[in-house]
């Protein structure tokens, strides 16, 4: 029963671990949380949280120890700035803790094991246009994911497949699209997109300006957190070996996410466009077609109520921090 299984979350100082150590403990499970730091907003609420360093091969040993299923989400990754600007720092340690981690699972005998993944493993090839047909799982081969931080998730889903072969070890594969809600990083060069839109609007004045990075035509889709964590923690109880989508499928500009977030704020919002900064694929959409299916479900929070919840949160944090929140 769910009240006697032991799991382990990595990454569980981070914002989806954060909040899918929650969820798990919601559910009855004794939860083992891991990571290089700490939660930064609130303290987890894990039966047991270790800090420790899974690039290293005896703390991935001393993390699955004793545990039953491992949800392995410890990873080096932020925004698409620092994802362009990292690629080898990232590969290296990724592929370090994913390599090591699914070793230390076969050996520990752990019964089942979750790799997260990233929707950036989809080819460019098929992500050029703003208006690009929504990707289907098996649109990520033939190969060419994102360089950097793509190559090394595609590596290790791979890795997860052949674990999953010669060792019969119970791997599922997530590919998440961009989750986004309170409890996650805002500032700082780590923040993606609707965090960071949130931040600047929080900042502006009733009637203001705000830089967008790129023209804001580029197309995305974004799934809020909760749904997020509830999506994993139902592929993990599925019988699916293969990488499922998780996001939402609703296909919206940069543009219209800020006029969503100066909505939320009430405020009247005009963009200033750099075209110096990163902004990666041309576009970007989850084909859900096989997430309904395998689980049953779909992501249910609408963006709208999703980036109202995130918003008013950041504007919490920038208030306790001494930020400057314009009221005119």
């Amino acid at each position: 029963m769910a009240q006697q299984t032991k799991v382990l979350v990595t990454g569980a100082g981070g914002f989806i671990g954060h909040h899918l150590v929650k969820y798990l403990k919601g559910q009855g499970y004794w939860v083992r949380g891991v990571d290089i730091k700490e939660p930064e907003y609130e303290k987890s609420p894990a039966d047991v949280f270790e800090l420790l360093d899974l690039r290293r091969w005896p703390n991935c040993l001393l993390a699955t120890h004793g545990a039953e299923e491992v949800y392995n989400l410890a990873a080096n990754m932020g925004g698409i700035g620092f994802i362009e600007s990292h690629k080898a720092e990232i590969m290296h340690d990724n592929v370090l803790i994913n390599i090591h981690m699914l070793e230390a699972a076969r050996l520990n005998g752990i019964k089942r094991y979750l790799y997260t993944s990233s929707a950036c493993i989809y080819p460019g090839y098929k992500q050029n246009t703003t208006d690009v047909k929504p990707l289907r799982e098996e649109d990520a081969y033939p190969a060419d994911p994102e360089d950097g931080y793509g190559w090394e998730k595609l590596f290790s889903e791979r890795q997860c497949r052949h674990y999953s072969e010669e060792y019969d070890l119970e791997t599922r594969v997530v590919r998440f699209h961009n989750i986004f809600g309170p409890l996650g990083t805002y500032d700082g060069g780590r923040e993606k997109s609707p965090a960071a839109i949130c931040r600047k609007v929080a900042l502006a004045k009733k009637e203001d300006e705000i830089v967008v990075w790129g023209d804001g035509q580029q197309t995305r889709s974004y799934c809020y957190v909760d749904d997020c964590v509830e999506g994993i923690y139902r592929l993990m109880r599925a019988s699916f070996r293969q990488p499922l989508n998780l996001g939402q499928d609703r296909l919206i500009t940069v543009n219209e996410l800020v006029d969503i977030i100066a909505n939320v704020a009430g405020k009247k919002i005009s963009k200033k466009y750099d075209l110096s900064k990163p902004q990666g694929v041309r576009g970007r959409n989850s084909d859900n077609a096989k997430l309904r299916q395998v689980l049953n479900w779909e992501p249910q929070i609408s963006l709208e109520k999703g980036l109202e919840l995130t918003y008013f949160w950041i504007c919490e944090q920038l208030t306790k921090s001494g930020r400057f929140l314009p009221t005119f």
